[in-house]
């Protein structure tokens, strides 16, 4: 991140990040109030703006989840202040109540709402498509397709917002996100940061009954004056072709579309519409684009969104032409798009011939051929690592009691307990759900629950399951995984950090006094690396007869990293002492950090770039081989 370009000088020049173009974007529009839950592909707007908030007079807040984030800018916005909060697409999920009421109510300040969805589900559990929250709530929607389309969108989103009286959604996808582009910078005219006299603005933000119905009209004729107004947004545009099949294109897709028509050689022989103001869809511009045509290519990541409203529109305007799209298979609703795939797409409907000419996809495939199966897993001295060890000792040790178990996994780094060689997750489904899940468990099935969830996944969700779990009695092991920070999402901190947004001194909230504050009767606290202290504490846990909460706690490995080398600090690697060794390889097995190897004599080695000097394998050697290569 190079945050002198996201400050640069209005008129000139910065290569960054979409990511931090929004962030540029919001700057320049003067936003005032800015609030996060950290989730990829959305982490670095969260990031730049903690990154800046020495440099400017906005307020920042990073939330325990992405509803309390949507609620802390509404409030801004209600009182006039232009706000922004970015989120995933299951992050919208969590906020979506907020969400849906704010179509009602509407707001006073710009509001600006980035929703990002993950095609290929890269770092998601599904390939959800956030499109579909905008016509449910009444909310507009702008898509940029490039760097510099993210910044201006996001400046006009807000100037869209007052004019309205509306939140509006930026949607993105992974690879805009995390595209990076040349930006040409506007002006940034910032104003004192004020507070205001509520009783002066003489606002009201209520919905209920007869004021719902009231206001569901006002939200239909709204989104009929804004479809109007984007008719002729400078964010949709034309691109004439000769040709009698044309093709209606969005976001990152308009760039694959660009570049198939250089590939195959058709450059200005197909008109391309492309629309960036994707709710409410310009229908009288689309209209106007599929006259005369024979045929439609609707090239758009995931759902059949464009495609069904092209449909519409064209049965309405008596338009008898082709759609070819996700419908007829011309292109597959599953995982995200590329240019091979366009290309092949477009070549179909179009009755061309099309064949990759690079080979790049069979060099891969030859590439791949023979090699063996590597899963996700810890990184060397996460102090996940130990807790899972010491758990699968303790139910080792249980193992002669015949009882079952019922695995709950939930969202973070922790979800590594589903891959091999852990396998351990019967299930691993959304943000808390794992102690959501074990409540249903406790009293349906013989077996002992055991859910595990991160310190950031307790206070956004789990919290509610907890409390309903003391409430009715059930009976059920919870591990609460503390490593500090929301280190899944780039280290961000949350409720169990000492600092918050920008480095500001923040108050922890300890986990234990929270779980003991609602009357869990048995609460421990483990250091992750103590595994042999720690195998008879989870021992007791899952033989306890109730609910019982272990906080494994030891901060995140590559967080405790950046802040040694902030103090100077040496990163002291393990070795193995071969003399000593006597080869059970227990480290391997039972441990499996990336950073063991086995050497040419098959003789275990710790590589002395990777390990961290957790110390686990060390504490873990019953013949003392694995020792800190200062103390050989």
């Amino acid at each position: 991140m190079a945050i002198k370009d996201v400050m640069g000088a209005d008129g000139t020049e910065a290569f960054m990040l979409s990511n931090e173009a929004i962030v540029r974007g919001a700057l320049e529009a003067d936003v005032k109030v800015v609030a996060f839950y950290p989730g990829a592909p959305t982490s670095e707007i969260l990031d730049t703006f903690s990154e800046l908030l020495a440099s400017f007079d906005y307020q920042m807040q990073i939330a325990t989840n992405e509803k309390v984030a949507l609620e802390v800018c509404a409030g801004a916005s209600f009182a006039g202040l232009r706000s922004l909060t970015a989120m995933k697409s299951v992050g919208a999920n969590v906020a979506s109540d907020m969400l849906f009421v704010l179509g009602y109510t509407g707001v006073r300040g710009g509001m600006v709402i980035v929703i990002a969805d993950d095609p290929h589900a890269h770092s998601s559990q599904t390939e959800q498509d956030g499109r579909f929250f905008a016509p449910a709530a009444y909310i507009p929607m702008l898509e940029p397709s490039t760097a510099q389309e993210a910044k201006d969108m996001v400046r006009a989103a807000f100037e869209i917002s007052e004019r309205h009286r509306v939140p509006v959604i930026i949607r993105t996808v992974t690879r805009v996100n995390h595209q990076s582009g040349v930006v040409r910078l506007g002006e940034m005219r910032r104003s004192p940061f004020r507070k205001v006299r509520w009783s002066e603005l003489k606002e009201e933000y209520r919905t209920l009954g007869e004021v719902a119905r009231r206001k569901k009209v006002g939200m239909l004729r709204r989104s009929a004056e804004i479809e109007a107004e984007f008719e002729g947004s400078q964010f949709n545009r034309v691109l004439p072709g000769s040709g009698d099949v044309g093709i209606i294109t969005s976001s990152v897709s308009y760039l694959y579309v660009l570049e198939t028509l250089k590939t195959i050689g058709i450059e200005g022989k197909m008109p391309v519409l492309k629309v960036g103001t994707t709710y409410p869809v310009p229908r009288r511009l689309v209209g106007s684009f599929l006259k005369g045509l024979k045929g439609v290519i609707v090239v758009e990541e995931l759902s059949p969104y464009i495609e069904k409203e092209v449909c519409v529109i064209a049965r309405e305007e008596g338009l008898a032409l082709r759609v070819y799209g996700k419908r007829d298979g011309t292109f597959s609703e599953a995982w995200e798009l590329n240019p091979d795939i366009v290309a092949a797409g477009i070549a179909k409907a179009a009755g061309l011939e099309y064949a990759p000419k690079d080979g790049l996809l069979d060099e891969a495939r030859k590439l791949k051929e023979g090699m063996p199966e590597r899963y996700p897993t810890f990184c060397p001295g996460c102090p996940h690592r130990g807790t899972f060890v010491a758990l699968n000792q303790a139910l080792k040790a249980l193992s002669a009691k015949g009882t079952g178990y019922y695995f709950a996994n939930d969202i973070g780094c922790y979800s590594m307990w589903v891959f091999p060689p852990i396998s351990k997750a019967d299930s691993s489904l959304c943000m808390g759900a794992s102690v959501g899940i074990a409540n249903g468990l406790a009293n349906v099935i013989e077996d002992r629950v055991v859910a595990a969830v991160g310190d950031s996944t307790f206070y956004h969700a789990a919290l509610p399951a907890l409390m309903n779990a003391v409430h009715n009695r059930n009976k059920f092991t919870l591990l609460v995984l503390d490593n500090s920070v929301t280190a899944m999402t780039g280290q961000q901190p949350n409720l169990s950090t000492e600092y918050t947004a920008g480095w500001r001194e923040g108050k922890r909230v300890p986990i234990e006094d929270v779980c003991r504050a609602a009357g869990v009767e048995f609460v421990e606290v483990i250091d992750s690396y103590q595994v042999k202290e720690n195998v008879p504490v989870l021992k007791r846990a899952l033989e306890f007869d109730g609910l019982s909460v272990v906080v494994s706690r030891r901060e995140c490995a590559l967080y405790g990293d950046r802040r040694k080398r902030r103090r100077g600090e040496a990163i002291i690697p393990f070795g193995v002492d071969k003399g000593l060794c006597r080869r059970p390889y227990a480290c391997i097995r039972d441990v499996y950090c990336p950073a063991h190897e086995l050497d040419a004599d098959r003789q275990p080695r710790i590589s002395p770039d990777l390990c961290d000097g957790c110390s686990v394998c060390s504490r873990m050697c019953a013949f003392g081989s694995i020792r800190r290569a200062d103390q050989k």
